[in-house]
């Protein structure tokens, strides 16, 4: 009787195992084909005015965990509130930095054409320059950080990135199947 216990516990450990293998597999395969370079155009174009008025109430009440949902193009988006005026952002833990377009800087109150192009950058679009700049606030879903350091990507950007100097902040933050969390 022990052995046939032990021969269904060995049975079902084997038989688990593998599934665990194929799920792993089918995973990597499904990140791996969403992969795309990075096109605003054909990102989702719902910054509206219910993720501002989303974003304005988190703002005003956070909680202790925030949450973003995932795009359906498998995706973070991400309505940000920096200084003062809404940025679209599609989150990236690869960028080292948040980087601005240069049409997202201008909003911001920076002028692209004055500012000092000093970094060398390499984008999913190639090598660019960049310019350092200083954000004094920047809300993500009631996740405020504040003196937040970003770069502002000459050319080759087509979306601002939410890079690590505001997410390497948080407490945490963790990817889902259907949403990034982030606990301030």
């Amino acid at each position: 009787m022990e052995r046939v216990s032990d021969a269904l516990k060995f049975s079902l450990v084997t038989a688990l195992a593998g599934l665990s293998a194929i799920v792993s597999a089918e995973t990597i395969m499904t990140v791996a084909g969403r992969m795309p370079a990075l096109r605003a155009a054909n990102a989702q174009a719902a910054a509206s005015s219910q993720a501002a008025a989303q974003i304005e109430a988190q703002a005003a009440s956070p909680s202790t965990a925030m949450a973003i949902a995932k795009s359906a193009d498998g995706h973070y988006w991400a309505e940000g509130l920096v200084n003062g005026s809404h940025i679209r952002f599609l989150v990236d833990t690869g960028a080292t930095a948040v980087a601005l377009t240069p049409a997202d800087a201008e909003r911001l109150g920076f002028d692209p054409a004055k500012l000092a192009y000093g970094y060398k950058v390499t984008t999913a679009s190639g090598p660019a320059r960049a310019a350092a700049v200083k954000l004094a606030e920047v809300n993500v879903a009631g996740a405020k950080v504040e003196n937040v350091e970003a770069l502002v990507i000459e050319k080759g950007l087509d979306a601002s990135l939410l890079g690590m100097t505001f997410l390497g902040r948080l407490a945490s933050f963790q990817a889902t199947r259907t949403a990034l969390i982030l606990q301030p």
